[in-house]
């Protein structure tokens, strides 16, 4: 299971999806969009989540929310950044951008 499919399954219950339908809607946002130079998998499931759970006309602003949220909770937003690609230093593992999208969610649409 790659990043966004763990956040999108995590939510699986509050959305009504089984998990086999998360597993192929985030399939191609593994490792930031297969090629680490990509917006965060974990990031996207987030995303992804808040704008199936959003009310009406809220999709973007829950986005909005999220997005700095995550960055202030995992450093970087982009894969590669995340990863120290570039640097040799990583600033979040995934197993941690996974639990802070979740919580970053959970923070942005209320829920526990």
């Amino acid at each position: 299971m790659n990043c966004c499919q763990a956040v999108l399954v995590s939510f699986a219950e509050e959305i009504g999806q089984d998990e086999a339908f998360f597993m192929k809607l985030g399939s191609g946002f593994g490792s930031g969009m297969a090629m680490m130079e990509g917006t965060c998998g974990a990031l996207v499931g987030a995303i992804m989540t808040s704008s199936l759970l959003a009310e009406e006309g809220q999709a973007r602003r829950l986005s909005m929310s999220i997005l700095p949220r995550f960055k202030k909770m995992c450093g970087a937003t982009a894969c590669h950044d995340l990863k120290g690609v570039k640097t040799g230093q990583p600033l979040c593992s995934c197993e941690n951008c996974v639990r802070n999208a979740v919580l970053a969610t959970c923070e942005t649409l209320g829920l526990e």
